[in-house]
């Protein structure tokens, strides 16, 4: 059966360009012109893959991907942005509007298809740890449940995107190391971008906003400058520790609540 894509383009010229492309491929593309309808094709057929421009009528593309990420039929599809605007600000807009990769038009066709190729494979993947046994899938506070894309933090489930699922899974497996960023990138995204670190920056500050007590001081994700990122996991005494601070904090957090 072949994937499915949805195409969601108000440029006609472009949208028969890049239609025609992914046809040829092997692709099965449905096609809108505006948010509106992008969001009804996107309920009717549960595509495999949303392309997803943000300059549309009725219905703006940051604001699609927005409603596309809260609707539960539709949380868990790969969306890759398509877009004329480039800038550092507009690709933290799209990621954190729940955009899973982000291609700045002009763009190259077969650059187009890695990047699809890539979301579909990971969206796809086998429960880690299928395949090798040696994959790391719990120290010390934390546990991860590839079925649900979850993360078992300090005994307290956390929902994960696909995305934060695979970059946690990543620096979990060097735990304690310095994972540079043109590896998170190879291994979290497929394929290797030139030096494109705010796609990373976005993610990890969505991962310290869930893991992190003080996401503006990090204790566990650890940003190792020019040189990546590190994620230190408590063990034995010490993380006895970070479980007493931790209650501290929230005890002290709950009673600034009620002052």
């Amino acid at each position: 059966m072949k994937p499915c894509i949805l195409l969601i383009e108000d440029d006609q010229d472009m949208r028969d360009l890049v239609s025609g492309h992914l046809e040829h491929s092997g692709f099965d593309v449905q096609r809108a012109d505006d948010g509106i309808k992008g969001q009804a094709l996107a309920l009717q057929y549960t595509p495999d893959l949303i392309l997803l421009d943000l300059m549309l009528p009725k219905v703006d593309g940051l604001t699609l991907c927005q409603r596309l990420r809260r609707d539960e039929r539709t949380a868990g599809i790969p969306i890759l942005m398509l877009t004329a605007l480039g800038g550092t600000k507009d690709k933290v807009s799209g990621f954190n509007s729940g955009a899973d990769d982000y291609l700045t038009k002009p763009f190259d066709l077969e650059e187009l298809q890695v990047r699809i190729k890539a979301l579909l494979r990971r969206s796809d993947r086998a429960p880690l740890g299928a395949s090798n046994q040696n994959e790391i899938l719990s120290y010390g506070p934390l546990t991860l449940v590839p079925e649900r894309f979850e993360a078992i933090w300090f005994d307290s489930p956390v929902r994960l995107t696909h995305l934060e699922f695979e970059l946690l899974h990543c620096l979990l497996q060097r735990h304690g190391q310095t994972v540079a960023p043109s590896l998170i990138l190879k291994e979290v995204w497929g394929y290797e971008p030139d030096d494109d670190i705010e796609t990373i920056r976005v993610h990890v500050r969505h991962l310290r906003t869930k893991l992190e007590p003080d996401p503006r001081k990090p204790r566990f994700i650890k940003t190792v400058y020019g040189a990546g990122y590190c994620l230190e996991l408590p063990t034995g005494g010490q993380l006895d520790d970070v479980v007493s601070l931790a209650r501290e904090e929230r005890k002290q957090q709950g009673d600034r609540a009620t002052a």
